[in-house]
């Protein structure tokens, strides 16, 4: 079983950002539910969520570049 597959969404532009929105609403209900536990670590948190976002940004950067 490969668990990192490549998969495309076939979807339209609003569909993904109705997906993006849920996992909006869903970090901050978490967020805001165990905001106690969370509190404590929130600087490590920021760091992996920047860290994690330039690395989105940069696959999505390179691959629109590659299409040009």
């Amino acid at each position: 079983m490969k668990l990192f597959k490549s998969y495309t969404f076939t979807c339209t532009w609003w569909q993904i950002s109705i997906f993006k929105l849920a996992l909006l609403a869903i970090g901050a209900a978490i967020g805001a539910y165990w905001y106690s536990f969370f509190g404590a670590n929130l600087a490590a948190l920021i760091v992996v969520g920047v860290a994690a976002g330039a690395y989105i940004a940069y696959v999505f950067f390179k691959q629109c570049n590659r299409k040009l």
